[in-house]
């Protein structure tokens, strides 16, 4: 009895310890602890962020003219085929072929002795009407003759003024001048030959300045304006400046091409019509920077740009413009100036990275990337 006693007292000791421990929450806690406890090791022993290591430069602003290569040819300021503007026999040339010429130079004469007497004879006819009407208006003041008269008279004499006129201006015809200062570039008939008005005489062609005809793509004729200097090479070797004095407002529909003209001088007229000739005109200037073709790359959305890095040492993307392909890289507008420009490592590393930056200047780096 007093063994049972005993065991009794000692399960309920037991019950009263197991219930208080679970009262004050150790019970749920256990499993916390020994995690924390193995856990805690394992982040005491986790590696440290690796760091991508990459080399930049410092960006090198410049004002850049974009250069707009055109292929083009020569053409005559002004040309004109100069026509017959009666029809007659030729009597006399004024000008030969490869004749430099002044403004109303004589070119042709026609044979015209009728036209001539014409004019003579109206002009008798005007000199008496004349004498008449002013008989008849001395007569007309004495009341010596009627009104009507008088009117008659006048009319004489406007009418005899008209034909003096009409016989002038065939005379006038006969005659064939240079409507401007050029050179002759053929003469397409001989004295003594007939020739109906409207025939061609000779073709007649203003090379001072000389003008380069060419043709700038939609994509390009922005960057070109009126006044704007251009360089010229021609075929034979010579280069010389000129000014862009004319762009089209309208495309070509077939081509979708601007007609340009650039105007030389040509004082010499040693350059002719119809040569080949290269031509370069150049965009307004840019603030722009050189960089390697091989550091360009692309976005996730498909934007062109360059890796860069600021003074947090974090990656980011630069989207960009090329202006050109020149010599010395692509040229690009849109690189920050608070920035460098990560020229090796940059395919390695994503917007955000947290890198280790070897700084450059342009001449290692152009060294480094060969």
């Amino acid at each position: 009895m007093k063994y049972f006693t005993t065991h009794r007292m000692t399960a309920i000791v037991v019950l009263i310890v197991a219930a208080a421990w679970v009262l004050t929450g150790k019970f749920s806690s256990v499993g916390s602890e020994a995690a924390a406890q193995d856990e805690a090791p394992a982040a005491a022993e986790a590696p440290a962020v690796v760091r991508r290591t990459v080399a930049a430069v410092a960006p090198i602003y410049t004002q850049y003219a974009r250069e707009i290569r055109l292929s083009g040819v020569t053409e005559a300021d002004k040309q004109a085929v100069l026509a017959a503007r009666s029809s007659g026999i030729v009597a006399k040339l004024g000008a030969q072929q490869g004749q430099d010429v002044s403004s109303d130079t004589l070119i042709l004469q026609l044979e015209g002795d009728e036209v001539i007497a014409g004019v003579e004879t109206a002009k008798a006819a005007l000199a008496q009407a004349k004498e008449k009407l002013s008989i008849g208006e001395t007569l007309f003041k004495k009341g010596s003759l009627a009104e009507f008269e008088l009117t008659s008279r006048r009319a004489a004499a406007s009418a005899a003024e008209g034909a003096l006129a009409q016989a002038e201006a065939a005379l006038d015809r006969l005659q064939l001048k240079a409507p401007f200062a050029g050179t002759v570039d053929s003469v397409a008939v001989e004295i003594g030959e007939s020739v109906q008005s409207g025939a061609p005489i000779a073709t007649l062609l203003a090379l001072d300045p000389i003008v380069i005809k060419a043709e700038v793509s939609e994509r390009d004729v922005g960057f070109v304006s009126t006044g704007s200097r251009a360089m010229v090479r021609l075929v034979n070797g010579v280069e010389m400046e000129g000014i862009i004095r004319h762009v089209a407002m309208q495309a070509s529909p077939v081509t979708r091409t601007f007609a340009v003209e650039v105007a030389l001088p040509n004082a010499d007229r040693k350059i002719p019509s119809g040569m080949t000739a290269e031509v370069r005109l150049y965009a307004d200037k840019q603030e722009a920077v050189f960089v390697p073709r091989s550091i360009i790359t692309i976005s996730d959305t498909g934007d062109l740009g360059l890796r860069v890095v600021g003074g947090d040492n974090i990656a980011d993307f630069a989207k960009v413009s090329i202006l050109d392909d020149g010599e010395q890289g692509l040229v690009v507008t849109g690189v920050p100036k608070d920035k460098l420009v990560i020229v090796a490592g940059q395919d390695l590393v994503s917007n955000g990275d947290l890198v280790e930056v070897k700084e450059m200047t342009v001449v290692e780096a152009a060294k480094a990337l060969k």
